[in-house]
């Protein structure tokens, strides 16, 4: 039982950390845990590997989100100075 949790308080102090301080991370790690737990009691290792997973994914759903975000500085607009149409040389 002293095992599970020192475990379970080392596993919070990590997810607490500002490196892995995001919701992929303590979902991953929550859902490895388990797994891992279940699968042959290497809750631990299963842990870390959600963290990874669970961070690997948050950031990839973060970047496709700022991808869609419409931008307003590359917006291209044409000079007022320039004519839209050039007279034709003769």
């Amino acid at each position: 039982m002293k095992t599970k949790l020192v475990y379970i308080s080392l596993l919070c102090v990590l997810s607490a950390s500002a490196g892995m301080a995001n919701a992929g991370c303590g979902k991953g790690a929550v859902v490895g845990g388990v797994a891992g737990h279940v699968a042959g009691k290497h809750g631990l290792m299963g842990a870390a590997a959600g963290c990874a997973i669970g961070s690997h994914l948050s950031k990839k759903k973060a970047s496709a989100q700022a991808a869609q975000q419409p931008s307003t500085t590359s917006a291209t607009v044409a000079p007022a100075s320039t004519p839209a149409t050039a007279p034709a040389k003769k």
